[in-house]
Formats: C-alpha cells, structure tokens, sequence
C-alpha cells in the first residue's frame, strides 16, 4: 500500500509519525513491470555487475541498472537511480514531495561514495530536488565531504540546480492532518519509506553507494539521521563490500551499522551473515526494538547480496543477470 493510500484511509493524527517502510512502488504503479518476488539463491547472486536497492523500487534500480550496461561506472548509475525516486512526487519519500519537518518545511539529506572512497554529503538540505546529485558535487567539487543547510542550498544553486518549492499539496494535505494531535511515535512498515538506499557493482568490477533521504517525517527541525553520515547511512569499501541502511536513523547511528557489515565481510562474513550480526548488536543494546525498524542491504566484492531487518515488511530489489527481483529478507522477530 503507497502512503497516499494508506493516509486516506487512516488518521495520521492518531498514528503520529511516520517513519516506517518506503515505497512499494514508484511513479506509474499501474504500468510497473512483472517483478520477482522470491529470495536470490546463492548460486544466482555470484554475477557481476548489481545493483541493489532498499524497498520495492524497481523504476530506480532499474534505471541504475541501465546506466551499467551502457558501459558507464556504478557512481553514475547510483546518482542515476537515485534521481529516479528522488523525482517521484508521488511517492512522498525522497526528494519532491517528502514529508515535511513538524515545522513544514521539506529538508532532505543525501549521500554518494564511490570506489576510490571518496565522499559527499548534504544534510538539511531545503529548495533542491536532487540532493544526490549535490551531494556527488560536494565530492568532486569542493575540498570537503560534507555540507548543510543553507550553505550546500547556496552551493547547489551555484553549481546550477534549480531552486522548487517541493512541499506538494499531498504532502501539505498530511502535514496538516498530523497537526491536529502532533504526536510523534515512529511508526513501523506502514509500506513507504523516506529512505532508498542503493548499492551498484559495474562491469569493471567497481562498487558504489548511495543514501537519499527527506528523513523523519514531521522530525524536530534540523534534526538529520543516518543517511547521509559515512560509516551509518552508507559505506563502500572497493575491496572488500558495501552497505546501507534504512529505518530509524538514531539507532543506525549509534552502532556506525554500515561500517560494522562491511568490516564483518572483511572478516569473512556472506553479505547475509554480515547484515543479520549487525541487526542483532542494536536489538542487543536497546531492549524498545520491537518498537522501530532498521534494515540493511549489502553487496561483496563476488556480487553476493545480503538483507534483513528488525521487522516483517522489509523488502530488498536486485537486478542482476538480466533479471530484477523484489523480495522480502528473513527479519530478527521471525521467530521470536
């Protein structure tokens, strides 16, 4: 269920905040093509190249999955991919159209890494649709990693982009609801997300990430999340792997999750094994987990991919061998 559904047919004011799953489809879900929906064999998730992303969302895999095979690098189809989604009024998650902070203002955070392990981020970012794209020029362009507020706003405008309210009536519709009772409780998986999180391995064997995010919904003002900070949100290690995440952004924060499965696949551990431990150390260190979502996906250097979460409802999209496959990982309260 898309939120717009999902905000039809239920109260925001006596659910709080949003901050469960991200969207189950993109722009046009009528059109969306016949996708997979059964878990990759180990067999099959050898192959380069890969592109995974967080959530159903195979319009942005998709697109970065093509930039691949037109022969340019996995940066480009991460940006690509990204820019999909992030252009998608309709989704409510990323870019136009995020949710609001409880102020109404839309602030987005980004951030892209590529396989020389180089950085760039922006955080609190208001006016620019495109934050991944500002974020790969914060990279390549300026001697920092990363910028916020109304200093990367001033830089986005300098490098070209384009200044749009991106508050849509939507979105302005649900604010509005929420301020009625503006309470604010995350709520888990209501089957859209303000993350997308996007990992791609090109044919030279290259590996890049990317993270996008309007954060929070209805978040205190200036507050920012995992998504664009290096180590949580996103880490690519060309050697070795990469991860990302999605869910409650100060529990990934506080474990450096990204960072941890790429260090736990140093060791030795499959993407899966890598992604379950680093689920399992928040779960350990905050008793209030059945209470928010975190997920992660990841991808080693052989084009293995690996996925879980906290909660049911999680969904991982990979296009790979010419086949792109949406399905659901194995979640910690499973069996619990």
């Amino acid at each position: 269920m898309k939120r717009r559904k999902f905000i039809q047919n239920t109260s925001l004011g006596s659910l709080g905040v949003v901050a469960g799953a991200t969207t189950l489809g993109c722009k046009g879900d009528s059109e969306k093509k016949e996708i997979a929906t059964t878990t990759p064999t180990e067999s099959d998730s050898k192959r380069i190249p890969v592109v995974i992303g967080t959530w159903n969302v195979p319009d942005p895999v998709t697109k970065a999955w093509e930039v691949i095979q037109e022969g340019k690098s996995a940066l480009d189809a991460i940006e690509a991919g990204c820019r999909v989604e992030e252009a998608n009024e309709e989704g409510q998650s990323v870019g136009i159209g995020g949710l609001p902070d409880r102020d109404g203002h839309v602030t987005l955070d980004a951030c892209i890494m590529n396989s020389e392990g180089d950085y760039g981020a922006v955080v609190y970012l208001k006016d620019i649709k495109h934050p991944i794209s500002v974020a790969r020029k914060v990279m390549e362009e300026t001697p920092h990693v990363l910028m916020a507020g109304e200093g990367a706003r001033q830089f986005a405008l300098e490098q070209g982009f384009k200044s749009e309210n991106l508050l849509t009536e939507n979105s302005r519709k649900a604010w509005e609801e929420w301020k009625k009772t503006s309470k604010y409780e995350p709520i888990i998986n209501i089957e859209n997300h303000d993350t997308i999180g996007m990992l791609a391995i090109d044919k030279d064997g290259n590996i890049s990430g990317g993270c996008t995010t309007s954060g929070l919904a209805y978040k205190m003002a200036g507050r920012v999340g995992d998504s664009p900070i290096i180590g949580s949100g996103l880490f690519v290690d060309n050697e070795i792997g990469a991860a990302t995440a999605t869910g409650l952004g100060e529990e990934v924060l506080k474990t450096v999750g990204s960072f941890l499965i790429v260090e736990l696949m140093r060791q030795g551990m499959s993407p899966q094994a890598a992604c379950e431990e680093a689920i399992q150390r928040i779960v350990k260190k905050n008793p209030n987990h059945e209470n928010f979502q975190v997920g992660y996906i990841a991808v080693n250097k052989k084009g293995e991919t690996g996925a879980y979460s906290i909660h049911e409802g999680f969904y991982a999209t990979v296009y790979q061998d010419d086949k792109i496959n949406a399905y659901p990982p194995d979640y910690y309260l499973k069996d619990k």
